[in-house]
């Protein structure tokens, strides 16, 4: 636990450092608060996760300078977010008929087990053919499940557990799939794969072990100015976590700005990074919900490395100009 404290404060001063010119001096002070006061016991610091983008390098997608197939490049990746106290990717996949994504996770998790690390599916929900999700998608988990879960998997050990179970993450697409029986397939199954839906659904939320938070400017919509970073959306996410579904998984989010300009999908959608304070203050937010007594125990940043959408940490965050930081090689 003590390691885990020290990474997290590590991915905090990081951060600090990666804010360009005097913006970063102007506000040592209000980092080094935050830290004294967030960060004073090493047992309720949350496990940190990032979301990891694995389509760069296929067409359709912009060029960022690498191919998320590479495994020298995941070795790279992993190794500077274990630096930051990064404990796993949570890898977007579109099932195993997606073969670009399906391979650049195979390769991620394997070279997540041979450098002590960890992974975890992001499973975009089938959405094609509505009338058939439900099938599609235990098809799409139990492919999942045998390649990269299951006691015979030859990466098993590298994948994300809670309490021995694995965690499964559902980024949803449609409304069309049955949950109920989603849930009653996947506990047939020898280690009961726990599901974590994106935000809280009205329908279904029984057959979930946990909900995750996403970026979303809330109740209040996406402004022009960017002015919307998300705080009042994080305060409900944490509030119903805490007041309705105190016996499921918490996992808490943390973003660095938004801007999705450059995705072929843009809806001109904006969050202004702020010099950082975006990331800054969605990344201590859940202290007010979290006593040491009660830890979160995950937060996930939202995202490592989707640079479609603004969200991108693995280059640092934004200056006081507004300008996001590109990798080296990445084009428009």
């Amino acid at each position: 636990m003590h390691i885990r404290k020290f990474q997290t404060l590590t991915l905090l001063c990081v951060a600090a450092l990666l804010i360009v010119g005097s913006a970063c001096s102007s506000k040592k002070a209000d980092l080094n608060q935050t830290l004294r006061e967030n960060f004073q016991t090493p047992s309720n610091a949350p496990v940190l996760l990032a979301a990891y983008q694995p389509w760069f390098g296929r067409p359709g997608h912009i060029n960022v300078g690498y191919n998320s197939q590479d495994p020298v490049l995941q070795q790279k990746q992993i190794q500077h977010a274990k630096n930051l106290g990064i404990e796993a990717f949570v890898v977007n996949w579109y099932g195993g008929s997606h073969s670009f994504e399906d391979h650049a996770y195979a390769t991620m998790q394997q070279t997540a087990l041979e450098n002590q690390f960890q992974t975890a599916i992001m499973y975009d929900e089938a959405s094609d053919d509505p009338q058939n999700s439900t099938s599609y998608v235990i098809d799409d988990l139990k492919y999942a499940y045998d390649h990269y879960i299951a006691a015979n998997a030859p990466t098993q050990r590298a994948y994300l557990r809670f309490n021995g179970h694995p965690l499964i993450f559902i980024f949803p697409k449609g409304t069309f799939t049955d949950w109920n029986k989603v849930k009653q397939t996947v506990q047939q199954w020898d280690g009961q794969p726990l599901l974590i839906y994106k935000d809280i659904p009205k329908k279904y939320a029984g057959d979930f072990d946990g909900f995750y938070a996403w970026v979303n400017p809330g109740p209040h919509g996406w402004q022009h100015d960017g002015s919307n970073w998300g705080e009042e959306y994080l305060k409900e996410f944490y509030l119903r976590m805490n007041n309705e579904f105190p016996n499921k998984i918490a996992i808490g989010a943390a973003w660095p700005g938004f801007n999705d300009t450059k995705a072929s999908w843009s809806r001109n959608r904006k969050m202004d990074a702020r010099c950082g304070k975006t990331f800054e203050e969605s990344l201590r937010l859940f202290r007010r919900y979290y006593p040491p007594e009660r830890p979160l125990p995950y937060l996930m940043i939202d995202t490592w490395n989707d640079y479609e959408e603004g969200t991108a940490i693995e280059p640092g965050l934004a200056n006081c100009r507004g300008e996001s930081p590109q990798m080296a090689g990445a084009t428009n």
